[in-house]
């Protein structure tokens, strides 16, 4: 575990970009605040090492209806507070000063049509909804596997990788349906923002026929926009084609982009 975080923070150090840096501050910050403190304290009864929550004024014994209730608050809380000083630390270091107030937790409500009539809100229900690596149309080659999941490339594996250690929760080719096509379709990858309750969709292009690259890319941004997503807010796209090498240095920069322009144009409501 101490390896992973260690690893994790080496990482996030050089790829987290400035905005969601703040974003995930905020996020911990706000979420600390909602949660009751509580304090855990262990006695010798009887040479028996004896556990005992405080809250407020109250105390519980961790094994009751209650006690455990508080005692997942606790673990919850352990954890913000350790993600909490790992960011804030990450951003003592690269930028110092206070920390972008306008990088708001708060909960937006952007929708995708899946037919002409109806709406779904890109949210956490609509996230565990989706079935990982749910694409099996199309035989996927096994030279690129990942945390059990083969991958179609090389790029693709390196976005899995980055997301995983950026923390942030994906699925792999989920099966969604949209406005306008007849079956479901797979993106290649469906992104949680747990800061804004938000999804959104990645599309990675490796083609490096110039032609066929550029038909599907037509194609896809008209789907998607038809169902009523903006691109580069709703949707990113990145690629890689033999002018442009691929450097996950730009999905950083995306993801940024499109979360700061969520924030900032979709306010709506607190997270609680």
């Amino acid at each position: 575990m101490l390896a992973f975080y260690n690893q994790r923070m080496k990482y996030t150090c050089k790829s987290i970009p400035r905005e969601y840096l703040a974003l995930k501050i905020n996020y911990c910050r706000q979420q600390l605040d909602l949660l009751p403190k509580i304090k855990l304290q262990i006695h010798n009864l009887a040479g028996v090492p004896t556990k005992r929550l405080f809250v407020d004024d109250h105390r519980y014994n961790p094994d009751s209806v209650s006690g455990t209730k508080y005692m997942q608050i606790f673990n919850v809380r352990n954890e913000l507070e350790r993600q909490l000083k790992l960011y804030e630390s990450i951003w003592e270091a690269n930028f110092k000063g206070d920390v972008l107030s306008e990088c708001e937790p708060h909960k937006v409500q952007r929708t995708l049509y899946t037919d002409t009539n109806n709406r779904v809100i890109m949210n956490k229900a609509y996230f565990d909804s989706l079935e990982n690596d749910a694409n099996r149309h199309h035989p996927k080659p096994k030279d690129y596997p990942f945390d059990g999941i083969y991958y179609r490339s090389a790029a693709e594996r390196e976005i899995a990788i980055f997301y995983t250690e950026m923390g942030i929760p994906f699925k792999y080719e989920p099966a969604i349906t949209i406005k306008g096509i007849p079956t479901a379709i797979n993106p290649d990858f469906v992104i949680y923002i747990p800061e804004l309750d938000n999804c959104k969709f990645h599309e990675h292009f490796g083609m490096k026929d110039s032609a066929r690259y550029l038909k599907i890319t037509n194609t896809k941004y008209y789907n998607y926009t038809n169902a009523g997503l903006v691109p580069e807010l709703d949707v990113i796209f990145t690629h890689d084609v033999e002018e442009i090498p691929f450097d996950i240095r730009f999905v950083s920069a995306k993801i940024n982009t499109a979360i700061y322009g969520t924030m900032i144009g979709t306010k709506q409501g607190p997270l609680s």
